[in-house]
């Protein structure tokens, strides 16, 4: 599977998530839709959306209830594919979202795998392919980025690193949509800046091409340690999401 391929099934998944079509994102105009939901959309997306902005770095496609929508094709027209995901555009995107009882929240930056850049990686320690029951028992607090108790029937299949018997760093892959699952990764703090971290998640995304899946890695704008191993463990920054939620909502997170 070549890199291209890969971004055009992410970009066939982010059409089904917004309501728009894949050639949007490589347009130089602008789009905006209306948001509705969608049973094939990434299972963990709130829809329909109030609005929601995402770039592949071309343009801006907005999707957007209908009330709102003016406003986001105004806003996206003035400020484009870069400001409008950074201050100070976002306060004023942040301004009109709370009108109708919601706020700017989530910020993040997607990944996608380089097939040739996506090599086994050594750490040190023993690699161990784990499925469901074995790694059932690390629904522990610090793993929740690469499993998830909340949601494990998404959990598919996972990586660790072991010291002995010790589990040092995992990787999990979550069956996110169909065609894509999301990879997430946590390293204890005291077996950090060893490479485990690249270890596991190239491991990982290897894993999870041989289950015919696309990998895809996501992490904060601001989480410069994530984007990092993203890129050491072969993927490449591929487009950008921004999320309003409601205040409750963000509120309880604050």
């Amino acid at each position: 599977m070549t890199y291209e391929k890969i971004v055009q099934i992410a970009m066939e998944q982010s059409a089904v998530d917004l309501g728009c079509a894949p050639e949007d994102f490589c347009s130089d105009r602008n789009k905006v839709v209306i948001s509705h939901p969608d049973q094939n959309a990434r299972k963990y997306l709130e829809l329909p959306f109030f609005c929601q902005l995402v770039t592949y770095g071309n343009n801006v496609v907005a999707s957007a209830s209908e009330e709102f929508a003016p406003f986001a094709e105004k806003y996206i027209e003035k400020y484009g594919a870069v400001r409008s995901f950074e201050t100070p555009a976002l306060l004023a995107l942040n301004d009109a979202v709370q009108k109708y009882g919601y706020k700017v929240c989530f910020m993040a930056e997607y990944y996608l795998p380089v097939p040739e850049r996506i090599v086994p990686r050594d750490c040190g320690l023993e690699l161990r392919v784990m499925g469901r029951e074995e790694f059932k028992k690390y629904y522990l607090p610090q793993f929740g980025n690469a499993i998830c108790a909340e949601h494990s029937e998404r959990d598919e299949i996972a990586v660790g690193a072991f010291d002995g018997q010790r589990l040092a760093g995992l990787a999990g892959a979550s069956s996110d949509c169909d065609s894509m699952w999301q990879i997430g990764v946590d390293v204890l703090p005291e077996y950090r800046r060893h490479g485990i971290a690249s270890a596991v998640t190239s491991r990982l995304a290897l894993e999870v091409f041989a289950l015919g899946k696309v990998p895809f890695y996501c992490a904060a704008w601001s989480n410069v340690r994530s984007a990092r191993n993203a890129i050491r463990s072969g993927f490449r920054p591929a487009w950008m999401e921004l999320t309003a939620r409601s205040e409750d909502f963000v509120n309880k997170m604050i």
